[in-house]
């Protein structure tokens, strides 16, 4: 018998939970060549907020990162950039405890919608100077961090 991909994911998030351990995962500063920041509008909180996601079983970061920006921006990698940060205050994500890495990316612009219309509802091109704000899951400060240039870690 074979389980839907739908019912596996939620079983996934279940475990994690049972589990509890933190859930490792990143957001990727995402850049166009014109250097405008790709954003994607959540589902679940209705705010802006950097491409990413968790990582898959057996999966590395680098691996994860061109999945996760087609699947959620509908962008292509173009050349992963530098570590930007990792996040880990087990508060900062209100679903579970996250260590959230942040990456840098140059991107292609997006060229088919997100796979999840429900989960991302939206995904546009910002100035770097003219971001939304307040982002989803209290991604303010990282977004603020990675374009100063100041690593951090948590």
């Amino acid at each position: 018998m074979r389980i839907p991909k739908a019912a596996f994911g939620i079983v996934k998030e279940v475990a994690r939970h049972l589990l509890r351990r933190p859930v490792v995962g990143f957001v990727v500063l995402a850049t166009a060549p014109d250097g405008r920041v790709v954003l994607i509008k959540r589902g679940d909180t209705g705010q802006w907020a950097l491409p990413g996601g968790t990582l898959e079983w057996g999966e590395t970061l680098r691996d994860g990162l061109p999945r996760e920006l087609a699947e959620e921006a509908g962008v292509d990698l173009l050349s992963p950039g530098a570590l930007l940060g990792v996040y880990s205050a087990p508060g900062r994500d209100p679903r579970f405890h996250a260590v959230t890495v942040v990456v840098g990316a140059t991107v292609s612009e997006p060229k088919q919608p997100p796979m999840n219309p429900m989960e991302i509802t939206a995904v546009e091109l910002f100035d770097k100077h003219a971001l939304p704000s307040p982002l989803s899951h209290g991604m303010d400060d990282m977004v603020r961090r990675a374009l100063a240039g100041e690593p951090f870690w948590e």
